[in-house]
């Protein structure tokens, strides 16, 4: 396949899949005699794989560990869930951070609208904050 029919069977660009092959992700593929690429058919499994990694919140380095350890026979399963469960944790982190963070900007919020200017501390730029 050359780069443009795997970017279009894929949903990425061709940056991109030259990108992946620059750090590392895709193989360096075949070169036809006039210099252009011609990826194998599992290069399509591989940026597939990338991207719901991608999607998932997975990082090109994690997906990278994983895709060295199929390359080596090995089955990369139980290092994606120990990923996975790092992201977890990270995620649950982010969510209770942006929970405190609703409720400050929602309290905030509720003192502004219901508030009076001329009631505002002059020694202050604004008493609602």
């Amino acid at each position: 396949m050359r780069i443009g029919e795997v970017a279009t069977a894929t949903g990425v660009t061709t940056k991109t899949l030259r990108y992946y092959e620059d750090i590392g992700l895709l193989p360096p593929p075949a070169r036809q005699a006039n210099g252009y690429r011609n990826y194998s058919p599992d290069t399509r499994t591989r940026v597939e794989f990338i991207t719901r990694g991608r999607k998932a919140g997975l990082s090109l380095a994690n997906l990278r560990v994983l895709l060295d350890l199929r390359d080596t026979g090995q089955a990369p399963c139980s290092h994606l869930s120990d990923i996975l469960d790092d992201q977890l944790t990270a995620l649950d982190a982010q969510i209770a951070a942006l929970t405190e963070l609703r409720a400050t900007v929602a309290h905030a919020h509720q003192i502004a609208t219901t508030g009076h200017p001329q009631d505002c501390d002059p020694n202050q730029i604004c008493s609602y904050l």
